[in-house]
């Protein structure tokens, strides 16, 4: 059983539940651990759900907010999220098709597209008058478990592939994506970061239980 060497990714007591996890080649210092490929897959499970939970926690807060500000954004919902960003196998033989090196890249391609935005609206929450501390606390706390996530899938296509540095191609970006010239435009921008990176994070929690049961169960393995 293959061993890896993670600093404080998934493997950290307190990085998925908050309860102590077994981690027996820890440092003296906390800050690595072995751990074996399918331990850090089942983490990156975890955190995966949990981000999604929080994601959704976080629209429903945003959607509070909106209705105490008496805003209403008349957002069409088929034009919030494009363009898209990895688009999900629709069938058992798609399913078949795709390898782990496309699951794995793909995983990491929706980290890496979401850690800039969630940072921005993070910071410009941190602006509105009497925004929920609850939407601030999980607002933070999604952008922080987002990169150590990405990283854990860093260390998977490293382990799992053989891959040393990985360079991938992501949807383009506008320039002023996440420019906003008022205040309106700044709150339909967070509000649509927010609610797109929660239909991500459904994928890559998705994503990440078929890669799972590919390298552990091996068997019966689909996204239905």
């Amino acid at each position: 059983m293959h061993k890896v060497c993670v600093a404080f990714v998934l493997c950290s007591p307190q990085a998925v539940t908050g309860s102590p996890v077994d981690c027996p080649n820890q440092d003296t210092a906390g800050t690595s651990c072995a751990i074996s490929v399918e331990k850090l897959l089942e983490r990156a499970v975890q955190h995966a759900e949990l981000i999604y939970r929080v994601s959704e926690e976080s629209k429903l807060l945003f959607d509070e907010m909106l209705i105490s500000y008496g805003m209403n954004l008349h957002i069409p919902e088929g034009t919030m999220c494009a363009p898209k960003t990895v688009t999900v196998p629709r069938s058992k033989s798609e399913i078949k098709q795709i390898s782990d090196k496309w699951i794995l890249h793909s995983l990491l391609i929706l980290a890496q597209f979401w850690i800039d935005p969630l940072v921005e609206v993070q910071a410009s929450l941190e602006n509105y008058e009497n925004a929920p501390s609850a939407l601030l606390t999980r607002s933070k706390w999604i952008s922080t478990k987002l990169m150590s996530l990405e990283q854990g899938i860093m260390v998977l296509i490293r382990q799992i592939l053989g891959e040393g540095s990985v360079t991938l191609e992501g949807p383009e970006e506008t320039s002023d994506r996440f420019v906003s010239s008022n205040i309106l435009e700044t709150v339909r921008r967070d509000y649509s970061v927010i609610y797109c990176f929660r239909k991500d994070a459904h994928k890559m929690q998705t994503f990440l239980k078929l890669l799972k049961c590919r390298q552990i169960e091996k068997e019966n393995c689909s996204l239905f």
